[in-house]
């Protein structure tokens, strides 16, 4: 499954013996609610294609309080007057009608003109047994406009090289999103809800590019 606050909260169900199905399936609507996956003019993606998910019906919340600029950025009007809420996830919807989430799109980041999702790169690199967590972030490229950089906290006591963490990631994904770098750290920010801080690490970046 899968809901937000601004939901009340749950939109997504899966049926068990569905879920043995479609692993990575948050599952279809529920009743009186209604799901489309939309570019970025409000119009229905093809079948398979990642695009925003934004939802509508009567469990949603009217607005945020007194937070007019969030309510314009998170709200939208189609042309026959219904409301949508912007969930701020990229996802697609296959032929049975089910939803799948890819990422944030916020953490989504453009190299040579193609969408890269850092959720997708993660789970490559997750792969590794030495690795412990992970972060990838999408940083400026003079030629690319942005490329990937991932931030890895090994597991105590394990070692990995770098250019080991880059081959195996062009072992399993296409060359536009396999990161050019990679950082190790300690530990990975996050807030109190335990996700990851990518603006934070961002911003870290691109002090330390400029200084």
């Amino acid at each position: 499954g899968f809901g937000m606050t601004e939901t009340s909260p749950t939109v997504f169900l899966i049926a068990k013996r569905r879920a043995l199905v479609k692993p990575t399936s948050v599952g279809k609507p529920l009743m009186h609610t209604r799901v489309r996956v939309v570019d970025d003019n409000l119009q229905d993606v093809p079948v398979g294609e990642v695009g925003e998910v934004v939802i509508s019906g009567p469990n949603i919340t009217p607005e945020y309080w007194r937070r007019p600029d969030a309510n314009e950025d998170s709200f939208s009007l189609d042309e026959h007057g219904n409301r949508w809420l912007h969930s701020g996830d990229a996802g697609m919807i296959d032929d049975e009608g089910c939803i799948y989430i890819v990422d944030r799109y916020k953490d989504m980041y453009i190299s040579g003109g193609e969408n890269v999702y850092p959720a997708e790169v993660e789970q490559i690199i997750f792969g590794l047994p030495q690795v412990g967590d992970v972060a990838v972030i999408g940083v400026p490229h003079e030629r690319w406009g942005e490329t990937g950089k991932a931030i890895v906290v090994l597991k105590e006591g394990q070692n990995l090289a770098a250019e080991a963490i880059i081959d195996h990631c062009k072992a399993n994904l296409a060359k536009f999103k396999v990161p050019q770098s990679v950082d190790f750290i300690d530990v990975l920010p996050r807030n109190a809800a335990g996700k990851v801080l990518k603006r934070e690490l961002r911003q870290q970046y691109i002090t330390e590019k400029s200084s």
